[in-house]
């Protein structure tokens, strides 16, 4: 099949131009990242978005796949002398893998079946004879093939292999296999069960130790949790189908007469759906039930990721971050504007040591001489004591916002070969406590460095394919990556290699060249990093920014194959490029239509437009503190019917966890998500998304929080205030030192 027929079959799955398709995909066989393409080539896609041009990609690698495995499959039944016009029609004409390698099964290289030995035999002239079903007598014809030499001694073995033959035919037949797809589709059902004398070990699989449901309507988290169950050899499992209806359902198929010949069919066929067809499609279905479910768990983790990795940033802050602790003490560093560490430190405010005059010290110390603009206290063990010991501290400025940041994967940071490699001096404490502030300052590149299944929003991550799972997530934090930006001068190599068309080899090579020469001046000073090509260079160039380049447009979005548009509009206007970022009047007067070109049309120049507006602009919302409820702060406070804040932490296919601040998240079932009727998590919270909650049902012991969100449930808590002080606001370092010096004498 040609690239343009696949064009076609494309471009209708999507409801698309065929003319997208094929230069999309064109593009992509270039070398074009889905970033890349969406963002700068929209005239050559139609402005396809990134969705759209990874279903093509996805759609045209699955057929091109199927079209070698097609072709495979020509040959071997070619080289066997028994492709037919008629079988190759067939096969071409095979839309989808399963169908196609029904077509080959029978001639498919097999073991030594039973069915191969009746062949052996000669017994299949007599087998055709009774699929044939005439009116001859089948006595008179089963003695023919009594033939001690071949070790047929009987009528009765004769019809055996016969019979034998006939059970593997039917079994291999397309139309067969594809008619119990749809039936198992349609009306299987799933059993699980424990296993005899493993009750006490599986406890933690209670809930299907007798379950039973249709296969048509299991969710995947049931569906993974079950299969979880039976790899860790606690529960049995089996997808079956009504076998009476089966059967009957293949016997009108073969079946067409009431003779002899007719009840050995039936017996053939009765033998042939419980030894051979039966497990082979439960087998299949077991398998595509598997992926459906993989595919679900996988898309709920990356729309979590998603949400996660763009949650706002406070910005560019000097940050005290702590790591709580209670016998170990907190963990206190203390990070500048970029995020480097400049000291660290300490303290014990909680028992049993309970040095809170000192640790108070400390923290004021710390606040002054380091000008903090913002506290990151981590959720972990003794959170919500140590927040409590900082917003008690009565000469610390107030409009200093103490917010609590999750430590999800941060235990996983300090202990990776990442973070060695950064502060290979410290402890992984200390390494713990840097991840927490700096993932308040800039989530996303903080969160580049964990492993995204160790991050803590997934579903089942571990029991899914982990190739797909990887390729899923790694598109997720590319995507997310570009869409934000880059700054060149301060990122990470870990930032970098999720740039468009980087990697991280040659992420490597920018972070070696900065070390080497200093700062970045400007994007076209990249072509001088090793390995770094044109090509290269044209998908990456306009994710990365320089805040202070020499060139005004290098800190935007505007891709450098398009300056020279930017500086004729500066022309035309009788300014510089400069004065039109600044001034809105002279923008006003860009007339967009007479600087399209044949390569360059409005979607372009309207982007151009809103960047030369606000350059590098970060699509992220505004930061906003939260605070959780003062009166709790374990899960013995919780009484049902308190009316909390907190924030959503996980959404999964059955509903949402909210952290409601007693170190145990609580979960909103998907029915108690609103008022009405939600067939989606996702369509009624996101990950971040900070919700009111209504205590519902509290069980210490098993410590599980079921919580609502009916009523007022997606209001936002009175508790959260905007954290971006006004310059009036900003505190005075001098008032610090003030404050730190009465404090002393205070306690001397």
């Amino acid at each position: 099949m040609s690239d343009v027929q696949l064009f076609f079959k494309i471009a209708d799955l999507l409801s698309i131009d065929t003319k997208q398709v094929s230069a999309t995909v064109n593009l992509l066989d270039e070398g074009g990242t889905v970033p890349f393409i969406s963002r700068y080539r929209k005239e050559v896609t139609g402005s396809l978005d990134e969705v759209q041009i990874a279903k093509i990609r996805d759609e045209i690698e699955r057929l091109r796949q199927l079209g070698q495995r097609r072709e495979s499959i020509l040959r071997s039944i070619d080289s066997q002398g028994k492709l037919t016009d008629e079988l190759k029609a067939k096969i071409t004409a095979t839309e989808t893998l399963s169908a196609l390698e029904d077509l080959y099964l029978p001639y498919k290289p097999k073991r030594r079946t039973k069915a191969t030995i009746a062949r052996e035999k000669g017994l299949e002239p007599l087998a055709q004879f009774i699929l044939a079903q005439t009116n001859a007598a089948l006595d008179a014809e089963v003695e023919k093939y009594i033939d001690a030499l071949k070790e047929v001694n009987t009528p009765e073995e004769a019809l055996q292999g016969a019979r034998d033959i006939i059970a593997e035919l039917v079994s291999e037949e397309a139309l067969v296999r594809e008619g119990m797809r749809e039936l198992y589709k349609k009306t299987a059902t799933i059993k699980s069960r424990v296993i005899r004398g493993k009750e006490a070990e599986a406890e933690k699989f209670e809930d299907y130790f007798e379950w039973e449901e249709a296969l048509a309507t299991c969710p995947s988290h049931r569906m993974l949790a079950m299969r979880r169950g039976e790899k860790e050899d606690f529960l049995i499992l089996d997808i079956t189908v009504d076998a009476e209806t089966a059967i009957e359902r293949i016997q009108r198929q073969f079946i067409n007469s009431r003779g002899t010949a007719a009840e050995q069919i039936k017996l053939a066929i009765e033998d042939g759906y419980k030894r051979l067809l039966q497990p082979s499609i439960e087998a299949e279905t077991r398998v595509a039930t598997k992926q459906q479910a993989d595919e679900k768990a996988i898309l709920v983790f990356a729309d979590n990721l998603r949400e996660l990795l763009l949650a706002s940033p406070l910005g560019q802050k000097a940050i005290l971050a702590i790591d709580p602790g209670f016998r170990s003490g907190c963990k206190v560093v203390a990070l500048d504007k970029q995020g480097k560490l400049l000291e660290e430190t300490v303290i014990y405010p909680h028992e049993p040591q309970r040095k809170v005059i000192e640790a108070q010290n400390s923290i004021l110390a710390f606040a002054a001489k380091h000008q903090l603009e913002a506290i990151a206290i981590g959720n972990g063990t003794a959170s919500r004591e140590t927040e409590q010991f900082v917003r008690n501290i009565e000469v610390l400025p107030k409009d200093i916002p103490v917010i609590m940041v999750s430590e999800a994967g941060a235990s996983v940071y300090s202990a990776s070969d990442v973070a060695r490699e950064e502060f290979p001096e410290y402890d992984v404490t200390v390494r713990g406590a840097v991840s927490i502030g700096r993932r308040l300052a800039d989530p996303l590149a903080e969160l580049v460095k964990i492993d995204a299944k160790s991050i803590g929003v997934g579903q089942y991550q571990h029991d899914v394919d982990q190739h797909h799972l990887k390729n899923k997530l790694d598109e997720v934090v590319s995507s997310c990556v570009n869409a934000v930006g880059v700054e060149l001068n301060t990122a990470s190599k870990q930032l970098l290699s999720y740039v468009s068309g980087i990697g991280p080899a040659l992420a490597q090579n920018i972070v070696e060249y900065r070390n080497q020469n200093g700062e970045f001046k400007s994007r076209k000073q990249l072509l001088e990093v090793p390995r770094m090509g044109e090509k290269v260079f044209e998908q990456a160039a306009g994710f990365l920014r320089i805040r202070q380049a020499l060139h005004p447009l290098d800190k935007s979005a505007v891709h450098p194959e398009s300056y020279h548009i930017v500086e004729q509009m500066a022309n035309d206007l009788k300014c510089s490029i400069e004065a039109l970022m600044t001034d809105k009047e002279l923008r006003k007067k860009i007339q967009l239509p007479q600087y399209v070109t044949e390569k360059i049309g409005l979607p372009t120049l309207k982007d151009i437009l809103a960047e030369l507006e606000k350059p590098g602009r970060d699509p992220r919302k505004s930061f906003e503190a939260f605070s959780f409820d003062e009166s709790v702060h374990e899960i013995n406070d919780l009484r049902e019917g308190m009316r909390l804040p907190g924030i959503v932490t996980n959404v999964t296919n059955f509903g949402a966890f909210v952290d409601v601040g007693v170190h145990q998240d609580g979960l909103v079932h998907i029915s108690q998500l609103a008022d009405s009727f939600v067939d989606d998590p996702n369509k009624i919270v996101k990950v971040g998304q900070t919700v009111w909650v209504s205590v519902t049902e509290v069980d210490v012991k098993r410590k599980r929080i079921a919580l609502s969100m009916k009523g007022e449930g997606n209001a936002k808590p009175v508790s959260q205030t905007k954290t971006k002080p006004k310059a009036e606001e900003a505190y005075n370092p001098n008032d610090f030192n003030s404050a730190l010096a009465a404090l002393k004498s205070k306690f001397k």
